[in-house]
């Protein structure tokens, strides 16, 4: 059994990986809790403790800059939020295989959507160049601050992003892994949202996507309360750290290595299971 010690650095580490893409740190976390002799039941609760701890510790950051729209967050968890309930509920139901070849599929799923090329929908508008960074308010529209300037958006094709974000907390309450690796490539490729604010927004949402899901584990008697302190005290420093890396580097390289890493992960829990 891995030692809090270990569980509080991969917490870190992690969350702040995660971060960094907005895809929550729980999709490898949870493999490697795996890899490592954990139970599938018993990760996934601590994958969801890690999420919305990277989330709680990354979003206040986001928020000041504007990347946050909170009204798209929230409307996109009133179908999250169901998703993962109902998975946590289905999960218990499922036999530790079923559990482990999820996770794959989750963390191969994960790595096809880093690598997805990524065209520039959302240019700078020299009228907006004075503008605050964030949401309009009252509607699924914005701002944010590129480097080239300021950047207007519009959220579209709502009721099949909805449909979508139900899948990803479907996932979430079956894996443990906050479903934002499903979250940000649906509102980037198919809301059109640019893949900053989609990044924070989904780090900003995958928080009440876990504490659905974490309900339900809860009732279940699933939760580990010792190991999920380690996990969510790491998480905490992993989503500060993670966010304030994602300001210097390039999200398609730091997707890159992750993606690579994350077919590494998939190959060997199809193995194991």
């Amino acid at each position: 059994m891995i030692t809090l010690p270990g569980l509080f650095g991969l917490g870190v580490a992690t969350a702040a990986v995660g971060t960094l893409g907005g895809i929550g740190g729980a999709v490898i976390l949870v493999p490697a809790l795996v890899l490592a002799g954990v139970e599938p039941a018993q990760a996934a609760p601590l994958g969801l403790l890690s999420v919305a701890a990277g989330s709680l510790a990354a979003s206040a950051g986001q928020l000041d800059e504007g990347l946050v729209h909170q009204r798209l967050g929230v409307t996109i968890e009133t179908s999250a939020s169901a998703g993962a309930i109902l998975g946590a509920l289905v999960s218990v139901h499922l036999d530790a295989t079923a559990l482990t070849r999820v996770l794959a599929a989750v963390a191969l799923a994960s790595a096809i959507a880093g690598v997805t090329r990524r065209r520039i929908r959302n240019l700078p508008r020299a009228a907006f160049a004075h503008e605050v960074p964030g949401e309009w308010p009252g509607t699924l529209a914005g701002q944010y601050s590129s480097e080239s300037g300021i950047v207007p958006y519009q959220a579209r094709r709502i009721p099949l992003g909805l449909v979508l974000m139900a899948l990803s907390g479907l996932v979430a309450g079956l894996a443990g892994v906050g479903g934002g690796f499903i979250k940000t490539p649906v509102m980037r490729e198919i809301m059109h949202v640019p893949v900053k604010v989609a990044a924070a927004t989904s780090t900003f949402s995958v928080g009440i996507t876990a504490a659905a899901g974490l309900l339900v584990f809860t009732a279940q008697g699933r939760v580990d309360w010792v190991a999920g302190a380690a996990v969510v005290a790491g998480g905490l420093l992993g989503g500060v750290v993670g966010a304030s890396v994602q300001r210097a580097l390039s999200v398609v390289m730091v997707r890159a290595v992750l993606s690579a890493l994350l077919v590494v992960v998939s190959a060997v829990l199809l193995v194991q299971a």
